[in-house]
């Protein structure tokens, strides 16, 4: 799978396009994302509002995942934990996903985002479900 294609397919997700999530880089079964912090995107404190910080992992979580199923019709989140840790601040937030273990149909992954200078903002684990074409 590569960058081109992972965009391609999220440009069909309008929910992704509306928050501007960009898939920066692609590997076997990783995947980089970023989002940019605008401001009708923080929370009243001003940092970056959790739902668009579980949003982006959600999304880095599934892309790298995606890597490894690119035959696939999509993957879908089956269950999320996410843990705050830190304020999300600056001009972008980053979210490097990983897959732990692989299935045919389900894959264990994990991520983290962060602020642009490397400060720890989240962390998410997931189980996702991979969508599989119909026999014909």
């Amino acid at each position: 799978m590569n960058v081109d294609f992972a965009r391609e397919y999220q440009k069909r997700i309008p929910f992704v396009s509306h928050l501007k999530i960009l898939t920066e880089t692609l590997g076997e079964g990783t995947a980089r994302l970023s989002v940019p912090v605008e401001k009708h995107l923080t929370n009243s404190l001003g940092s970056v509002h959790g739902g668009v910080i579980m949003s982006l992992l959600d999304v880095a979580l599934c892309t790298a995942a995606r890597t490894l199923h690119p035959e696939s019709v999509g993957v879908i989140t089956i269950n999320m934990s996410t843990s705050f840790i830190g304020a999300g601040s600056g001009a972008k937030l980053l979210a490097d996903a990983r897959v732990m273990k692989d299935g045919r149909s389900m894959s264990f992954v994990e991520a983290e985002a962060k602020n642009e200078d490397g400060t720890l903002v989240a962390k998410a684990i997931a189980t996702v479900r991979v969508l599989l074409k119909e026999k014909s």
